[in-house]
Formats: C-alpha cells, sequence, structure tokens
C-alpha cells in the first residue's frame, strides 16, 4: 500500500457527566476537570492507494492545536507516498519516524502526532488483511471487560456516592475515581462495600511524603491501585518510598515513550504499568512494551481517556492481555455519540470489521469538526 493522502481532523463533542459544571463555559487542561464541557480529539484518516482508509487518534485536548500543527507541518507529509504491505514494513517505517523526530522529544506533541498514525497504519494493515486487530495480532479471543473512570466531582463525598452506585446498578465491578480526599474516596467504598473494586488517579498532585501520608490513610479503603500520585510523575524513588504505605501502585500514563516505561518497570517503583496508546507512539510502542512487561513483576492495564480510534485501537489490545485486564473508558455521555461503542456496557464484544474497528459517524464529524487539514503529494490544505 501507497500513503497518498492525509486528514488531520479536531473534533469538539459535547457531553454529560451528571455533575455541576464549574465556570461559565471555562474548559481546563485536564479532561477529567468540571470545568469541561466538552471534549476534544484530535484524528486522523489515512488513505492508501488500494482504495483503503485507516484512521488514528493523537493525544492532546486541549492542547490538541500544537499537535495539529506537528501532524500538519512535519509528521503527516513524512509519510506522504511511503509504502508497507505487512507488520515488519510498520515497524520499519514508524522507527525511521521516531529516528528522523527524535531531536524534537520523546514525549509530547510530536509523539503525539507519531501515535495517531502509526494507530491509522495498523487499521489501514488490518482491513487490507480483512482481519480485525485482535486477530492479526494472533489474539484468541473477541470479548473484554470494561471499567468506568469517572471525572472528578470536586471531592463532594455525596455526588461521588451517587455516581458510583449508578456504575455498580448498570453492572460495572471496577470503577475508578479522580478524587483526591478520604472523604470522597471513603464515600465510594461505602457506597459498594467491598461488592466492587475502586480505584483512584490523583493526577500527579503530590511531593512523595505528602503522596505517602495520604496512602497510609487510604489504606483501610482496600484500593486495587492508586495511580499517579507524585509530582513529577517519571519520579521512580518517590514512587518507590509512597509503595511502601501498602497500596499498590499505577503510573506510565504520562511516560516518555516505551524507554521511560522500560524504566519504569525496571525500577520496582510500581504495581501497575499504564501505557496510553495516542501518547506512547501508537500500536507499535505499545507492542513493545507488552513483551517489556513479562520480564518485570508488573501488569499492564493500558490508560484509556479518550473517546476515538485511540478507544478503539485500546480495546483490540487489551483482548491480547490476561482476560481479567478491563479496558478503561471516560465515564460521559456523548450528545450525539461519534460511534456506536461509546454506548458503553460493562462488557464489549469487539466488532467483526476489520482493522480497529472505528466507525465514525460522518454527521458528527461534519457537525463538532473545528478544524481540518489535508496533506497530500500534490497539495497541503487547511481549513476551519
Amino acid at each position: 500500500m501507497k500513503i497518498e493522502k492525509i486528514e488531520i481532523i479536531r473534533l469538539a463533542v459535547p457531553f454529560h457527566s451528571g455533575r455541576e459544571n464549574k465556570g461559565p463555559g471555562q474548559q481546563d487542561y485536564n479532561a477529567a476537570s468540571s470545568r469541561v464541557t466538552k471534549m476534544e480529539t484530535l484524528l486522523v484518516a489515512i488513505y492508501s492507494d488500494n482504495g483503503l482508509c485507516g484512521w488514528g487518534e493523537s493525544f492532546g485536548h486541549l492542547i490538541n492545536p500544537v499537535t495539529f500543527t506537528a501532524l500538519e507541518s512535519a509528521v503527516a507529509p513524512f509519510f506522504i507516498n511511503r509504502t508497507f504491505d505487512s507488520i515488519e514494513d510498520i515497524e520499519a517505517l514508524v522507527k525511521q519516524a521516531e529516528q528522523a523526530f527524535h531531536g524534537f522529544g520523546r514525549t509530547g506533541p510530536v509523539r503525539y502526532a507519531l501515535s495517531a498514525i502509526d494507530i491509522a497504519l495498523w487499521d489501514l494493515l488490518g482491513k487490507q488483511a480483512k482481519m480485525p486487530l485482535w486477530q492479526l495480532l494472533g489474539g484468541t479471543r473477541n470479548h473484554i471487560g470494561l471499567y468506568p473512570s469517572l471525572v472528578s466531582y470536586d471531592n463532594q463525598p455525596e455526588a461521588v456516592a451517587a455516581q458510583v452506585a449508578r456504575v455498580f446498578e448498570l453492572g460495572y465491578r471496577e470503577i475508578k475515581l479522580h478524587e483526591t480526599t478520604r472523604e470522597a474516596v471513603a464515600a465510594a467504598r461505602e457506597t459498594v462495600g467491598s461488592r466492587a473494586q475502586i480505584m483512584v488517579d490523583v493526577n500527579c498532585p503530590w511531593s512523595a511524603d505528602e503522596a505517602f501520608q495520604h496512602a497510609q490513610s487510604w489504606a483501610d479503603l482496600n484500593l486495587q491501585w492508586l495511580e499517579e500520585p507524585v509530582w513529577p510523575p517519571e519520579d521512580t524513588s518517590a514512587l518507590a518510598h509512597v509503595r511502601k504505605a501498602g497500596i499498590p501502585l499505577s503510573a506510565g500514563e504520562n511516560a516518555a515513550g516505551d524507554g521511560d516505561l522500560l524504566h519504569l518497570m525496571a525500577s520496582g517503583a510500581v504495581d501497575i504499568v499504564q501505557p496510553s496508546v495516542v501518547k506512547v507512539g501508537g500500536i507499535t510502542a505499545m507492542l513493545r512494551i507488552f513483551a517489556q512487561a513479562r520480564h518485570y513483576p508488573v501488569k499492564v492495564i493500558p490508560h484509556c481517556f479518550y473517546y476515538g480510534a485511540g478507544m478503539m485501537a485500546t480495546a483490540q489490545l487489551v483482548a491480547l492481555l490476561p482476560e481479567e485486564t478491563r479496558l478503561e473508558v471516560p465515564w460521559l455521555q456523548w450528545a450525539p455519540p461519534l460511534h456506536p461503542f461509546l454506548n458503553f456496557q460493562p462488557e464489549m464484544t469487539l466488532p467483526d470489521a476489520p482493522g480497529i474497528g472505528f466507525i465514525p459517524d460522518a454527521q458528527v464529524l461534519k457537525d463538532y469538526r473545528i478544524d481540518l487539514a489535508v496533506c497530500s503529494a500534490t497539495k497541503g490544505e487547511h481549513h476551519v
């Protein structure tokens, strides 16, 4: 296949989350914040000379304009007229791109841009082979569990309890919070008792000593894991200190490429690593991480707080992991949904469609698009 055209599509789709929005339309760089009323995503569509289209997604939320520029100005043009027809071809092509752009950071907008392209290449390869990605990669199951990743309810115990009760009643038995006080986390535990697992992502707020104190005070809440408790998130010494409080720790969403994740695994500072397909370098990097993790006493549970092609790629990857591994999904209700798999259920049967199974609603793409660029061998176009 030869890459003939790449479209870069920036969307902002409104959602509901069962909470009071804070601030008059103000947005926030933390997607779980109560200020956020719509969620951005950045999609790429790669068109090949055999008539197929592959979809990818890049990380960024409100930093998407920067990633958009990286894609339009450098990363997408790099891939125009490139050819590939096998897994080995993708690996070689991605390696060339990683080496070409390595001087611009092992994480951040350029890496996010490469992640989107990589996902779309795998989608194309699956479509050419007429196989869903999990099957192309040697998986044996097309059925996975989900866990809802709740937005922040600003540490309000009553609101947290109400939302946890809601998802528990829908059949979910693993629930992630984005709260930072004992009172809010305890409200979740009191709501479900021992009938469900509770995880807490605090988004890197504390020093090592502060995080240790919080972890000690939460020890009796029987958390499945405490996620990214320290700042900076790559401080493995701090993570190792917090881990002594007895709560399993997870981290890795903010790792600088799979090399940084390898360092995290080798440090022994965490129990769970959480690579993000739209940040770390796409499916190619995720597969490298899966292989590396087999040498260390850690679990891999991919991060996924996005809702487009990246979410569907993550679902396919979760199907390669142990059966108890569940797909994280942002617990939001979009109006309207970008694709059918956003109507979440506790379990998901992966689509039979070849590739990653992402088929966006054309009308939603049209109605909620806020930026578009087109790169091809003959021209580059930019539309708003």
